[in-house]
C-alpha cells in the first residue's frame, strides 16, 4: 500500500516539476513517443521496502543485522542510482553518471556489505547453492568477500540491463524475491538444518521487496507512467545479491534471477560476436529489444518473458526443496 499510494503521489510530484525520462537515441524507434516520462521511481520501491521492514518488529519479529545489511545495501545502491538519474534529469540526455563513478558507487556499496557481514553477522564463508555446506568448499574471508563483491556487481548491472520495457524489470523481481521470501521462511522454519537465526529476518526483507516492486507495478505496467530508473534497478539488483548471500545460496541466484541472466548474456554475447567477428547476433540487444524489433508487440514481449522468469523460480524452488528432502534425518 504504502508503494502503491506513495508511487501516484511520486507521479503527481514529478509531472508538476516536468522531471522526465530522456529516450536514448540508439533505442527502438517506438520508444520515443515515452520520452518525458517521470522517471526515479524506484524512490517509492526503496521507500515502501524500508518503511516495510522497520514497521515489521511491532508484532514481536527480532531485528537482525543481517537484516539491516541487506536494507541497507538495497537503500544504498538506491542512492547511486538515485545520482544517475538526477543527473540524466537535468542533463536532459539518457547519460548519467560516468561508468568509473557509477563503478565506483556500486563497488563501494559491495565493498560496505560484503565486509560488514563479516564482521557483525556469523555469515558462512563457504561457497554455497542451497545451504552453507553444499557444496560447501570454504572460500576464505578474502575469497568471500571479492566474490560477494562479484556477485553483487553482476547482479546490480544485470537488473540495470533488463529494466527497458514497461514492468519487465519489476515484474521478473517479483518472481525472484517471492523466491527468497520461500526461502528464508523455509530456513527459519528448519533452522537446525539451516543454522542461521536471521532467517526469519531475511524473509522480511524479502517480502517487503515483493511488495514494494507489486505496488510500483501499478503504474509502472504497459504503458508506463512512471519509470523506476537506476535508482530502482540498481536497489533490487542489490537486494537480490545481498539476500543470496545472507541466505547461503549464491550459486542458486542465477536460476532465481534467471530473466536478469537472459538478458545479461545476450549483451555479451552481442558485444562479443560484434568485437570479434565484426556480426551481430541479435537485432538488438538486450534481448527484449530483439524481439521488439522482431516485430513483437511490446506487451507480449514483457508477459512472455515474465513467463520465463516464473519458470526459472520454480526451477530454482524445486531444486531447493530436492536438496531439502534429500538431507539425511530430514522429517518433513
Amino acid at each position: 500500500m504504502i508503494s502503491l499510494i506513495g508511487t501516484r503521489v511520486l507521479i503527481g510530484f514529478l509531472r508538476r516539476r516536468e522531471i522526465g525520462q530522456p529516450i536514448r537515441e540508439d533505442g527502438p524507434q517506438g520508444h520515443r513517443t515515452k520520452a518525458g516520462t517521470p522517471t526515479m521511481g524506484g524512490v517509492a520501491i526503496v521507500g515502501a521496502a524500508a518503511v516495510a521492514w522497520l514497521v515489521s518488529d511491532f508484532q514481536g519479529a527480532v531485528y537482525t543485522r543481517r537484516g539491516l545489511l541487506c536494507i541497507g545495501a538495497i537503500v544504498l545502491a538506491g542512492l547511486v542510482g538515485f545520482a544517475d538519474d538526477v543527473i540524466k534529469v537535468f542533463r536532459e540526455r539518457n547519460l548519467g553518471l560516468n561508468k568509473r563513478a557509477k563503478t565506483f558507487g556500486l563497488l563501494l556499496v559491495a565493498v560496505l556489505f560484503s565486509v560488514s557481514m563479516l564482521v557483525f553477522t556469523n555469515v558462512k564463508t563457504t561457497l554455497s547453492f542451497t545451504r552453507f555446506d553444499y557444496p560447501g568448499m570454504e572460500l576464505g574471508r578474502v575469497g568471500w568477500v571479492i566474490f560477494a563483491i562479484v556477485i553483487f556487481y553482476a547482479t546490480t548491472n544485470a537488473v540495470n540491463l533488463t529494466d527497458g520495457l514497461d514492468g519487465l524489470a519489476a515484474g521478473g523481481a517479483i518472481f525472484s524475491f517471492a523466491a527468497y521470501t520461500v526461502i528464508a521462511f523455509w530456513g527459519f522454519r528448519y533452522n537446525a538444518i539451516y543454522n542461521d537465526e536471521s532467517f526469519l529476518d531475511t524473509a522480511v526483507v524479502a517480502a517487503s521487496m515483493v511488495g514494494a516492486c507489486a505496488g510500483f507495478l501499478w503504474w509502472n505496467a504497459a504503458p508506463a507512467k512512471i519509470f523506476m530508473g537506476d535508482t530502482g534497478s540498481l536497489a533490487i539488483g542489490a537486494g537480490l545479491a545481498a539476500i543470496a548471500l545472507s541466505t547461503n545460496t549464491i550459486l542458486l541466484l542465477p536460476l532465481i534471477g534467471g530473466l536478469f541472466v537472459m538478458e545479461t548474456v545476450s549483451v555479451i554475447l552481442q558485444v562479443g560476436s560484434y568485437r570479434i567477428f565484426g556480426r551481430r547476433i541479435f537485432r538488438m540487444a538486450p534481448l527484449h529489444h530483439h524481439f521488439e524489433l522482431a516485430g513483437w508487440p511490446e506487451t507480449t514481449v514483457i508477459v512472455r518473458l515474465w513467463i520465463v522468469a516464473g519458470l526459472f523460480t520454480a526451477l530454482a524452488l524445486g531444486l531447493y526443496y530436492a536438496d531439502f528432502i534429500n538431507i539425511p534425518g530430514t522429517i518433513y
